[in-house]
């Protein structure tokens, strides 16, 4: 098939790329990072505009696997940078579903969180304008993908997993936010991209999917698990979630809301590749 990837400068949609491409004609939507995996076809396009539908349909796409999605963006007035992400995540999907092509959404396992924030209801929203649309489509919701970055690709924003294990390789301290004892079910990107992979070699089922890893680790498990394969032992230092909040404001790779929802804990949810 010919497949549009958006998001394929991302780390996970770098592995994406590098799966279907084996398989398929991809077409890797980048806005502002270079591409350049074996296979990959890229295509410097913003998705938040109009006239990106024009763009897109002469390429005779036949299914959109939609990895692109903004946590916080350049806010206009009266706007929150998680509120304008929110705004850029609508443009790019109306973008998506004016092509009328089959998608594979991938969404996220915060839709489950109950904390009131911007970045669940972009996903919710995505998702629910995805269903109505009435064309075939996929929604995976992974849950914290990590994985090695791939060697010739670097992305524009570092995933929160590879800055862990930078602090556990490399740092005297880890630090924690709160407790520590919430909990996830970390996905290996590589499965991921097995399971898009696998739901575009048949009929889109429209049905969403969670996707998660065989076992939940509480934060402070995770960062165990960590040492042991880096034979380090880094202090854990616990920091006041109030603290970390404010200071996120300062930081561009950080969205305040989204670490105030750090807490919310993934132990309910059927999670499994």
């Amino acid at each position: 098939m010919n497949l549009l990837l958006t998001g394929a400068s991302s780390f996970v949609g770098a592995h994406v790329a590098m799966r279907l491409a084996t398989h398929h004609k991809v077409w890797g939507c980048t806005f502002s990072t270079p591409l350049a995996y074996s296979g990959v076809q890229p295509l410097r396009i913003d998705l938040r505009k109009k006239r990106a539908v024009e763009q897109l349909n002469s390429l005779s796409i036949d299914a959109v696997v939609h990895i692109a999605c903004k946590i916080k963006a350049r806010p206009k007035e009266k706007e929150s940078p998680a509120e304008a992400g929110r705004r850029e995540n609508r443009q790019m999907m109306n973008t998506i579903l004016a092509l009328g092509k089959p998608i594979v959404y991938a969404s996220s396992t915060v839709v489950h969180w109950t904390r009131e924030i911007p970045y669940r209801f972009s996903r919710l929203e995505d998702e629910q304008r995805l269903v109505e649309s009435g064309l075939p489509y996929a929604i995976l919701r992974p849950s914290a993908p990590y994985g090695p970055r791939l060697l010739q690709h670097r992305p524009g924003h570092q995933e929160s997993f590879h800055t862990l294990a930078n602090w556990v390789q490399y740092a005297p301290v880890v630090p924690v936010i709160g407790s520590g004892q919430y909990r996830r079910q970390p996905v290996h990107v590589s499965d991921f991209a097995s399971a898009i992979c696998a739901l575009l070699h048949k009929p889109l089922p429209n049905k969403a999917f969670d996707v998660g890893g065989e076992t939940a680790h509480s934060f402070n498990e995770l960062i165990a698990i960590m040492k042991s394969h880096c034979r380090r032992n880094p202090i854990r230092m616990s920091l006041p979630k109030w603290a970390v909040v404010r200071l996120a404001t300062y930081l561009p790779d950080f969205d305040p809301s989204l670490l105030d929802a750090v807490d919310e804990d993934a132990k309910n949810l059927r999670l499994k590749v």
